[in-house]
C-alpha cells in the first residue's frame, strides 16, 4: 500500500494551472458531486457523490452494467450529467467553455479496454500523436519522450511494430505510454484489465504501480477485477444501482462488515447482490 495522499506533496506545479490551486482542490483534484444520469428510461447514476485524491490510487469496483465507464466520460467531459457537478481542478466543467474544457483535457491520460491504439500507426507514432496534436515540441524532443515512455513499460524494442503485431497485454502497456506522454496529472483506467490472463493482469498492476511511484498523480482505476484493486488501491469505491455504497481507504473497504461491500469482495454467491 502506498503512502497516504494527505501526507505527500501536491503536484500543481505546471504551466497550465500554476499560482491558480487551492490547497483543498490540489488535495482532490477531482470531484463529482450529486450527479445523475439516464439513458432513455434507463438512470445509470442516480445520485454519485465522489472525492478523488491526488497522489494516490482509487479504483471504483462494481458489477457489470452499474456506470462505472460512464463516471469516466463525465470526469473527461464526453458527457454531460442531467444534473449535478463535475469539478476538475475546482472548477464545474459544464460551466466553462469547451475551448476551456480542452485545456483541461490535457492534463488527462486515459487507457481505454483495448488500447484504443490506431492500427495504421505504430506504437512509436500512436505514443508520439498527443504530443504532436497539443504540443510544439520538434521531432528531436518527441523522439527522447517517447522512447523513454517506451522504456519506462518494456516496449523500447517493439517500437516500430504495429498494434496488429504485438499482443493485448504490449497494446495495454502502449496505451498507457501514450497516456503519460503529457505527463498528466490525472489518469484514468477504463477497466484495464479486461481481456487479460491473471499473469499479464498482475504484471500490469505492477506497471501501474511503478509509472505512479514515478510520476505521481490522481490515478482512477475503474474495474470489478478484486485482485487487481487489492494490489493497486490506496482508496475504494463501490457503485452498485446507481448509487456509492462504499469508499473508503483500501485495508477499510476489505475488512468491511457491509453485506454488499463483503458479498462482492469475496466473490460470493450469497448476499445482496443477485443477478438481475
Amino acid at each position: 500500500m502506498s503512502e497516504h495522499p494527505m501526507r505527500l506533496k501536491n503536484r500543481a506545479d505546471d504551466g497550465r494551472l500554476a499560482g491558480t490551486l487551492t490547497d483543498e482542490q490540489t488535495t482532490f483534484p477531482m470531484r463529482v458531486r450529486n450527479l445523475r444520469k439516464s439513458f432513455g428510461d434507463f438512470q445509470v447514476m442516480k445520485d454519485i457523490s465522489l472525492d478523488f485524491a491526488d497522489n494516490a490510487i482509487t479504483t471504483v469496483l462494481g458489477p457489470s452494467g452499474t456506470g462505472k465507464s460512464v463516471l469516466i466520460k463525465h470526469l473527461v467531459g464526453l458527457l454531460a450529467p442531467d444534473d449535478g457537478e463535475v469539478l476538475v481542478f475546482g472548477r464545474n466543467i459544464w460551466q466553462i467553455s469547451e475551448s476551456e474544457r480542452y485545456e483541461i483535457r490535457k492534463n488527462f491520460g486515459v487507457l481505454f479496454q483495448d488500447g484504443a491504439l490506431f492500427g495504421s500507426m505504430n506504437l512509436y507514432d500512436n505514443i508520439a500523436f498527443p504530443l504532436r496534436k497539443h504540443t510544439d515540441k520538434s521531432e528531436d524532443e518527441i523522439e527522447d519522450i517517447v522512447m523513454a515512455r517506451a522504456k519506462e513499460v518494456g516496449l523500447e524494442a517493439s517500437i516500430g511494430k504495429s498494434p496488429s503485431e504485438i499482443s493485448g497485454g504490449m497494446r495495454k502497456r502502449a496505451g498507457f505510454a501514450r497516456a503519460l506522454v503529457l505527463n498528466p496529472k490525472i489518469v484514468l483506467f477504463d477497466e484495464p484489465d479486461s481481456g487479460l490472463d491473471p499473469v499479464r493482469t498482475s504484471l500490469l498492476c505492477d506497471l501501474i504501480l511503478d509509472m505512479h511511484r514515478e510520476h505521481g498523480g490522481a490515478y482512477l482505476v475503474v474495474t470489478h477485477d478484486i485482485r487487481s484493486a487489492k494490489k493497486v488501491s490506496d482508496y475504494v469505491g463501490m457503485i452498485w444501482r446507481g448509487e456509492v455504497v462504499h469508499y473508503s481507504e483500501a485495508e477499510a473497504a476489505f475488512a468491511s462488515d457491509d453485506p454488499f461491500v463483503r458479498q462482492f469482495l469475496a466473490g460470493e454467491s450469497a448476499g445482496p447482490l443477485g443477478m438481475d
